[in-house]
């Protein structure tokens, strides 16, 4: 089965509310089934968008190391999307995403930032 393009929205949106409320382990999965029933350009904007999932799942469980290693990854698979696709501001997800998770990265061990859902990058899909 191949995904198509109103199954893609649907399906977005609904991760996009899950990623947003901070049920990112939820948004993964949401994401991993859509990103196995689609092929073509934009499986890699799916996969981005499931590292960027993981990568705040393991900052908001205090896994900073994991969330380092998906930092990167998921802004190399969204990039050529920029500026816009499917809805969303990649440019402003990618933002929103660095502001958060570059001082982690960035941090000594045990001087990490705490996460903070009031401040956490939205996956606003229009």
């Amino acid at each position: 089965m191949t995904a198509g393009a109103t199954e893609i929205e649907e399906e977005l949106k609904r991760a996009a509310a899950l990623f947003n409320q901070g049920e990112y382990h939820a948004a993964h999965e949401e994401l991993d089934e859509l990103w196995d029933a689609t092929h073509g350009p934009d499986a890699d904007f799916l996969k981005g968008l499931i590292q960027a999932c993981i990568a705040m799942h393991h900052y908001s469980r205090d896994n900073f190391e994991g969330a380092g290693k998906l930092y990167s990854g998921h802004r190399q698979y969204l990039a050529p999307y920029l500026p816009h696709h499917r809805g969303l501001d990649v440019g402003e997800f990618l933002g929103e995403m660095q502001r958060t998770l570059q001082p982690v990265v960035r941090s000594k061990r045990g001087s990490e930032p705490r996460f903070e859902l009031a401040t956490a990058p939205r996956l606003k899909i229009q």
